[in-house]
């Protein structure tokens, strides 16, 4: 059952993707770099590189921590335990002191985007006249204070949401603020830590829960919450057709066949699951912590002829799993629900689930190597505002090591971020253009928090700030038949079939 008053499949008036708005905002000038022009994304106009990483130096803030105590105990006199005293009472204020200066005063990772230059007034207007005398000019607003100024009203655009974005480098700088401090201690730091059972029913549940009719206003009829691929960059594919290639894309990889059973763990609205059964005759079990995906998704199979003996939604926490076992298991972004500390623990119990021929696809969203402080400042707004308790978003050797360690081989990857961001970008339209029915249900605030998330996410996916795997394992089994997923290793089949295309497969 879903909550009272649910909408189902068939309750849902769904509006065409409007069309993208035009740029206001170009400059018609170089800006030091080669731009994109593919009608598949949200080309970027000003791919501007912020401070991160290649500034930052461990080995300077080792020096802080350990020679500010060092310093007062000498002064004091002290000894060992006077050290150790200040090494734990100072830890945080200076590991604070530390990000702090270094987000705001680190140079930008490179200068190859030159910045137009314009004054903040240009871009955004304030509506205090403190705000506006405090940031003018050139004088750039914090981006973790813009955020929180934008949904509570006190700012606005001077256009279109994701445009105007798109030039943040020129009027918002990416400094750690005392609020995002308090959020990253207090809030996400508890998170992380315990990931209870109860504690991801309290913060998952109600996110999936909130009302279908918030989702459809922005995923379309497909009510699907993952990457879409892109498989024509020389034109503009619906969302629905990017949504059909993505789980075109899943049942391939993982090679799946009439009467097999599957298992789509985390199936949020249950599309898949009703992909697979009709166009492949599988028989599929899904799994939602959330009661409102539960009721859509079953309704969704038998208004599509599936029977509940071939295919159903079953709404459950993925510890509670039976321990049958399947032929194929997926997992779409639902690994970063389960929280750092016990993906491999959740990797393991799909080992334990998956027959010994079978085949995995797991396809998690990730964070890059080499960081930028924005990406942390947009990482931590999403935890804060759109995911609250998913943590696991990590560089891609985490997760490697993780189904590793459970017992996995890789058999393939792709990295998908770009047609993410071609995904969120038709998620944003569709968004902009429900917004007088998501203001009069949800209210000014809630239009604006995913707003800005959809926007900010269409530039973070296609930058690199962050990405998205997709992963196929197999049991790493001296017994595992490995000839077999030859023909299904398409990066490698796809890479020769280009090459015989244009007669250069053999050497002359």
């Amino acid at each position: 059952m879903g909550a009272p008053g649910a909408e189902l499949s068939g309750d849902i008036d769904f509006i065409k993707t409007p069309a993208a708005k035009p740029a206001e905002f170009g400059t018609g000038e170089d800006c030091g770099i080669a731009l994109t022009n593919s009608p598949a994304i949200h080309n970027a106009p000003l791919p501007a590189d912020g401070p991160g990483n290649e500034s930052f130096s461990n080995i300077v803030l080792g020096a802080v921590l350990i020679g500010v105590p060092g310093l007062l105990t000498y002064l004091l006199g002290g000894g060992k335990k006077t050290f150790i005293f200040f090494a734990i009472v100072l830890v945080l204020p200076l590991l604070v002191a530390f990000w702090t200066y270094s987000s705001t005063f680190s140079p930008r990772t490179n200068s190859k985007v030159k910045l137009p230059g314009r004054p903040v007034e240009h871009y955004i207007t304030f509506k205090r006249e403190e705000d506006k005398a405090k940031w003018s000019g050139r004088n750039k607003v914090p981006l973790v204070t813009f955020a929180e100024m934008y949904l509570d009203g006190l700012v606005d655009f001077n256009g279109d949401l994701l445009e105007v974005l798109e030039y943040r480098h020129d009027w918002a700088n990416f400094s750690f603020t005392p609020e995002l401090f308090k959020f990253i201690v207090f809030t996400f730091f508890v998170d992380v830590i315990f990931h209870t059972k109860a504690q991801d029913e309290e913060q998952i549940r109600p996110n999936y829960d909130r009302g279908n009719d918030h989702y459809a206003w922005f995923l379309g009829p497909r009510m699907i919450y993952t990457s879409g691929i892109i498989s024509d960059t020389e034109k503009e594919e619906t969302l629905e057709e990017m949504q059909d290639n993505k789980m075109a894309v899943v049942c391939e990889k993982i090679g799946l066949k009439e009467g097999e059973t599957m298992l789509d763990i985390g199936c949020g609205w249950g599309t898949l699951a009703k992909f697979a059964s009709l166009n492949y005759g599988a028989k599929v079990t899904g799994l939602t912590i959330a009661e409102n995906q539960t009721a859509w998704g079953n309704d969704a199979l038998r208004q599509a002829g599936v029977s509940d003996q071939q295919s159903r939604i079953l709404c459950m926490d993925y510890r509670d799993i039976p321990r049958t076992k399947y032929d194929k298991i997926t997992q779409l972004e639902m690994g970063e629900h389960v929280g750092i500390r016990k993906l491999t623990t959740f990797f393991r119990q799909c080992y334990d689930m998956l027959n010994d021929d079978g085949a995995m696809y797991v396809q998690l969203s990730g964070l890059r190597q080499a960081w930028q402080y924005e990406d942390f400042i947009w990482g931590l707004y999403l935890n804060k505002y759109i995911f609250r308790g998913a943590d696991a978003s990590t560089p891609l050797w985490y997760y490697v090591k993780c189904l590793e360690q459970a017992g996995f081989e890789l058999k393939g990857i792709d990295t998908v971020g770009v047609h993410y961001s071609g995904t969120l970008w038709r998620w944003y339209r569709n968004w902009v253009g429900n917004v007088e029915a998501i203001k009069a249900k949800y209210g000014p605030r809630w239009y604006r928090i995913w707003e800005l998330f959809l926007g900010w996410s269409v530039i973070a996916s296609r930058e690199g700030m962050a990405t998205c795997y997709q992963m196929v394992v197999v049991k790493n089994l001296n017994s595992t038949h490995r000839i077999n997923g030859v023909s299904s290793q398409y990066g490698l089949a796809g890479a020769l079939e280009a090459s015989r295309k244009a007669g250069k497969s053999r050497l002359p």
